[in-house]
């Protein structure tokens, strides 16, 4: 049984639907709940939840940023040439303007969190197996 069954349902906000939108973006299963997409307002605010070993490929918001705010589970932060970061219910992490980086779940933990983000994603490659292994 993975770790942080609970977030699955949803810890603050609903799960939401599988993410088909995006799964092409994505190593594992996700599900997205939109919670703000008013065309009135510069960001958009959605609940992302990620099955064990989820994550989501190489990626960079152009003219924007992301925050991601930690509502359940573990999971993993990395900015290119930089350490991976573990990430706990209660982190932040931001992540501005034309930064690489990707994000998701632990091999054996769901996660959950709000991302606020402005501007345009650009996806890149995936994550790499062996690189992901070695967390």
């Amino acid at each position: 049984m993975a770790k942080h069954e609970e977030v699955k349902t949803g810890v603050i906000f609903p799960a939401g639907e599988k993410n088909e939108a995006f799964a092409k973006y994505f190593v594992g299963q996700s599900y997205l709940k939109t919670l703000v997409a008013d065309p009135q307002v510069n960001v958009g605010v959605g609940n992302v939840t990620f099955e064990p070993g989820c994550r989501n490929n190489w990626h960079i918001h152009r003219n924007g940023f992301q925050l991601l705010l930690v509502t359940g589970g573990e999971g993993w932060y990395q900015e290119e040439g930089k350490a991976p970061q573990f990430l706990k219910a209660g982190d932040v992490i931001v992540t501005h303007d034309g930064v690489k980086h990707w994000h998701g779940a632990t091999k054996d933990s769901w996660l959950e969190h709000l991302a606020i983000t402005a501007g345009t994603p650009e996806w890149l490659e995936p994550v790499l197996d062996e690189e992901y292994k070695k967390l």
